[in-house]
């Protein structure tokens, strides 16, 4: 006999709350869950995996919207796996995009930083050799501190 879940338990291991799951039933996004003869949830082996796709869609930023929709072409069977293909390679497009952009603004930000640290290096080292003198525009070191922050 196939092992099942309650909603506490399957909260735990996913990081969703009970309120989450709830709702996600209650939006379609998962098909409605067995329940246990008082009426308590009981999940399957097969809505844990489902409920893990649907965390790695919503880390990819899937629009809840879309993850819907991707759930009512799953809950059509079969037929639908062409449009269920061509949905996740539109948003693996997406995602990849996301990713290329992401890394791009992680490069301009390790270059200010390093754009940072040559400033900090350049000021250690002029308040070493000109610590309270006025420099050769006749401004202090501490004023020139102050205004690169």
């Amino acid at each position: 006999m196939e092992s099942q879940l309650g909603i506490d338990e399957v909260a735990r291991r996913t990081g969703l709350t009970a309120h989450t799951l709830r709702y996600y039933e209650r939006i379609g996004l998962i098909a409605p869950v067995g329940r246990a003869a008082g009426g308590q949830r009981r999940y399957a082996a097969s809505d844990m995996a489902w409920i893990e796709f649907l965390l790695r869609l919503r880390t990819t930023h899937m629009p809840i919207g879309k993850m819907q929709a991707f759930a009512k072409l799953r809950g059509a069977g079969d037929p639908t796996v062409p449009d269920r293909r061509q949905m996740l390679e539109e948003h693996l497009t997406d995602v990849l995009a996301g990713i290329e952009a992401m890394r791009q603004s992680a490069a301009a930000l390790q270059a200010k930083i390093e754009h940072y640290r040559a400033i900090e290096q350049s000021l250690a080292s002029d308040s070493i050799s000109d610590e309270g003198h006025v420099n050769e525009h006749g401004k202090s070191l501490r004023a020139r501190v102050r205004k690169t922050a």
